[in-house]
This record gives structure tokens, C-alpha cells and sequence, in this order.
């Protein structure tokens, strides 16, 4: 049997922006982590500007510094893609809303839901709350009315309003005549157990 030849991909591996991203979330400097590891500061960043390559060693050295799992340094960045017509239709309350999820089920982090209100629909006379930190109500077209305990806020075209999704709320389209359409961002997911 013959072997077949595999050349390697011209696409270099750059691992630089990575190691800077995880240096930059632990609030760490280049002095610092060169002084942990043991090499430049110089030699630091070029390796986070993919000027040069460590040795396997000193990766590995960095990784332990950064508290980085080696591994991640090579995943393939990971995108999805929700078409509107597969968007899942959800209901998270009340009744006169066509809710799509446009996130990915599995993404606990963030909710993204497109929510078109019908006059007059509502969240429910209920005040509800959500197993989440933070809700964000953007409005797109139409009047919204968001219910707290403490009074109500409206929201017109181009209104956003931010509050913890652990507040008791609800939410109504208080014009009868036109319909709404809002954008929900929830985080994290409801679903998320860490939240």
C-alpha cells in the first residue's frame, strides 16, 4: 500500500489573542505574567501579536499561569446560526405574543427573544420573575408597558430598559389598535442552574 502524502495547512495557528483575552480577564499584566512564567516581557507580546511561537514548554507555562485549559488555545471558534422561520416559537408568559427564541436552546450565558405583541397583549395581571440576573427590553415598533410593584414604565420605539429578571413584572401592549415587536435579552438563560 502506498502512503499518501498530508502536507501541513499554510493556515498558521494563532494562538496570541487567546492568551492575550485570558491575560486581560484576570486583570494581569504583561510584567506580571512574564515575571510568573519566567521569560520577557518582550517575548510575551510577541507571542500575544502571533509574532513568535513558544515551545511546548513555555505554553504550557503560560497555561498554568493563566489558569487556561491548554486545549482551548486550539478549539475552533464555535458560531450557530438561527434562521428565522426554524426560530422556536416559546411562550414565557401572559397570552397575544408570537415569542421566538433566536438563540441557540443550549446557550445557558444569554436569551436573544423576538417577541411580536398583539394590541392589547399582555405578560398576565400576575407579577412574575424570572430565574435570571439581568432582563433586557428593547423596543422596536409599538407602545410597551412594563408593570413593577413600585409603578409602571412605557416604553416607545427605540426604548430599552434594563432590570434584574428576579423583580417581580409583568409587561402589556396598552395600545388596542397596533401590535409591538420587542427584543428580550435574558441573562443567563433561565434554565441556567449556576444563575
Amino acid at each position: 500500500m502506498k502512503p499518501v502524502p498530508v502536507s501541513p495547512s499554510n493556515d498558521r495557528l494563532r494562538i496570541g489573542a487567546r492568551l492575550r483575552a485570558a491575560r486581560q480577564r484576570q486583570g494581569l499584566t504583561i510584567n506580571q505574567v512574564a515575571a510568573s512564567a519566567e521569560v520577557t516581557k518582550g517575548f510575551i507580546s510577541r507571542i500575544e501579536r502571533d509574532e513568535t511561537s513558544p515551545s511546548v514548554a513555555t505554553l504550557v507555562t503560560l497555561c498554568e499561569v493563566l489558569s487556561l485549559p491548554i486545549g482551548t488555545l486550539f478549539e475552533s471558534p464555535r458560531t450557530d446560526v438561527v434562521r428565522k422561520d426554524d426560530a422556536p416559537n416559546i411562550q414565557l408568559a401572559g397570552a397575544g405574543a408570537d415569542e421566538r427564541l433566536l438563540t441557540p436552546r443550549g446557550q445557558a450565558r444569554l436569551q436573544l427573544i423576538r417577541s411580536v405583541i398583539d394590541p392589547g397583549g399582555t405578560g398576565g395581571p400576575e407579577l412574575y420573575t424570572l430565574n435570571c440576573e439581568l432582563e433586557v427590553l428593547h423596543v422596536l415598533e409599538g407602545t410597551i408597558d412594563v408593570v413593577f410593584s413600585s409603578g409602571t414604565e412605557r416604553l416607545g420605539p427605540g426604548d430599552t430598559l434594563t432590570f434584574s429578571g428576579r423583580e417581580p413584572h409583568s409587561w402589556m401592549n396598552p395600545d388596542g389598535h397596533h401590535g409591538a415587536e420587542v427584543l428580550w435579552v435574558i441573562a443567563p438563560a433561565p434554565w441556567d442552574t449556576s444563575a
